[in-house]
This record gives C-alpha cells, sequence and structure tokens, in this order.
C-alpha cells in the first residue's frame, strides 16, 4: 500500500511563503517510494500562494486529496456561524460557496496536469457547537447542494473531527460521529451517492481522550460500510510543545526502530498498527491512509521534517509487511 502525506503541515512554507524551500521539501518527498500523493490544503484556491507554481512543482504522477481543514478553520475565526452543518444560513451559504471553489479548485488540478488527479476531497461539519449551532439537517442540506455539482473524479469524504462534548473543551467541536453517519447513509441511499467517512486519529483520540476511543470511531464506521480511510496524526496528553490534548498534527512517538519521533506522544508504532487491524479488510488500495505531521520547534530543518514523514510511514509499512 502506497500513502498520503499531509505536506503542508511539515512544510518550511507553510506560515511564510518560500518558493525555494518547498521546491527543496517537494524534492525530497518526491523521493519517496511508498507515497501515492499529497494531502493538499484547501484555503479558497488551489494553492494558497501561487496555483502555477504548484502545479508545475507536484509530481506529475501524485494523486492528491484535498483537506478543506486550513480554510474552514481560517473562516471560522472571522465567523463563528461558518460551516456546512451551520444553522445560520448565511453561515451556511459561505461554507457552500467556499467548497464550490474547491470543486473548481480541483477541475484546475486536473486540467493542469492532465488527468483526474484528485481522489477525493475531505471535507469538516463546522461550525463549533460551543460558539454557534449545527445540526445533521443543515449538513445533509449543504451535501444534497455540493451532490449536485461535477466533482471531477473526486470523492466527497467527511473528515471527523473532535466533536462537540460538554465533558472537555473541544479543539473543533463539529458534528458527532453519529450524525455523520446518518447524513452520509440517507445521502448514499436517496442519491446512490459514494459518501464517505475518514478518521482522525488525533481527532478522535481528542474527542474521547483516549487511544481506545480511536478504535471504537472506526469501528463504529467500518460497521456501516462507510470507512474510507485513516490518517495518523498524533497528540499527547502531557506538557509538550504541542500542547495537551491540542490539534497540532503531533508526530508519532519515537521507538528504537526509527530515527525522529517526538516525545510523550500517544500515537506509538503499537497504536498505529491497532489502529490498522481495527480497519482489517476495510482498507483497500483505493482507501486513504496517510500522515499530516507537525514538527516543534517550527524551524526546524528539511532533514528534520522529511525524517519524521519518513519515521512515520516506516511505522505504518511495519504492519503491512
Amino acid at each position: 500500500m502506497n500513502y498520503f502525506v499531509g505536506s503542508y503541515a511539515t512544510s518550511p512554507a507553510w506560515e511564510h511563503w518560500d518558493a525555494e524551500a518547498e521546491h527543496a521539501y517537494f524534492a525530497q518527498l518526491k523521493t519517496f517510494k511508498n507515497i501515492q500523493g499529497l494531502e493538499h490544503p484547501f484555503t479558497g484556491t488551489l494553492h494558497p500562494h501561487d496555483d502555477d507554481w504548484f502545479i508545475t512543482n507536484v509530481s506529475p504522477d501524485w494523486k492528491f486529496v484535498f483537506t478543506c481543514v486550513p480554510g474552514t478553520m481560517g473562516a471560522l475565526d472571522k465567523n463563528p456561524h461558518f460551516g456546512i452543518a451551520s444553522d445560520d444560513e448565511d453561515g451556511r451559504q459561505a461554507a457552500i460557496a467556499f467548497m464550490r471553489k474547491a470543486c473548481d479548485a480541483i477541475g484546475k488540478l486536473n486540467q493542469g496536469l492532465g488527468r483526474k488527479a484528485v481522489k477525493a476531497i475531505e471535507i469538516q461539519t463546522a461550525p463549533n457547537r460551543s460558539k454557534a449551532s449545527g445540526s445533521a439537517k443543515s449538513l445533509q442540506a449543504s451535501l444534497e447542494t455540493m451532490l449536485s455539482w461535477d466533482w471531477h473524479g473526486a470523492d466527497i469524504v467527511i473528515e471527523h473531527c473532535d466533536a462537540f462534548t460538554p465533558d472537555h473543551a473541544p479543539a473543533k467541536g463539529f458534528l458527532s460521529l453519529e450524525d455523520e453517519i446518518n447524513v452520509v447513509n440517507a445521502l448514499n441511499a436517496s442519491h446512490q451517492a459514494n459518501l464517505g467517512i475518514l478518521i482522525n486519529w488525533g481527532r478522535s483520540a481528542i474527542e474521547t481522550m483516549s487511544t481506545d476511543g480511536v478504535l471504537a470511531h472506526i469501528e463504529k464506521v467500518k460497521a456501516q460500510g462507510l470507512l474510507k480511510g485513516l490518517m495518523f496524526s498524533g497528540v499527547t496528553d502531557q506538557e509538550s510543545p504541542y500542547g495537551i490534548w491540542k490539534d497540532t498534527h503531533m508526530p508519532a512517538a519515537k521507538n528504537p526502530s526509527v530515527d525522529f519521533g517526538a516525545e510523550h506522544s500517544l500515537l506509538t508504532e503499537q497504536e498505529i498498527h491497532r489502529s490498522l487491524a481495527a480497519c482489517s479488510n476495510a482498507l483497500t488500495e483505493d482507501s486513504i491512509v496517510g500522515i499530516k505531521l507537525g514538527v516543534r520547534p517550527k524551524d526546524a530543518d528539511l532533514d528534520t521534517r522529511v525524517g519524521y514523514n519518513q519515521s512515520a510511514l516506516a511505522m505504518i509499512e511495519r504492519f503491512f509487511k
């Protein structure tokens, strides 16, 4: 199996654009033999800084999974009612307009690369329900609109983020997994759609404040036949540069078999393997499996950034060997 790398989280040029640094970073990623492509951040345009540069500099063989979480979080900073599950009609329509731009960006990338390069788009069920009202009804209305568009060969996948819970302050606070499952099942039945759900390891751990909670989420989605993939992003329950129970894409924990890892990360190689085992035969060559890792300190050099990705992928690889 080959994997997707959420390259933007480890990029040396994400916060401050540097085309030369990003080119060097991509050059390293192109040497990986076990990645099929990138999880690519959508913020409102194909590339946050230069669409043409991006089309020219990615590997002509890579596949892509767009993730809308960076743009969604940016919009929520300005308007807490933004989101495809928002009960505020203006906020919901703003999110639909954002998704329309994402659809157009997928078409632009496909055209630029001369092929259907985008495998899927990961969407998130904002808003944060500790700050604004969101519901399954609003999500279903938004998805019905989105299903009427031509997605240029890309599947629509809900990336489950930590749901709102009264037990603790949320990182994202979006819809519950049960609501997302119910909406997806309803639309798959009524629209003959191919909607599914992707589990983000770190966000499920944050919601449940446990590693066992991740397995429970995987099992719940798998039982419905909706599991489209699993992205590994870590978290910790201890003081660290990544914060406690924060959605900062903490790398996997270091072990003697790898060169790079983060101290106190709950995402150990054992937990990676437990999660993959829980997916069992629901994972196929068509599934989205990959990593999205942040790096501390933020001024880490290129070799360190690349090394964290290589180490995490090696942990996944050992499960399949």
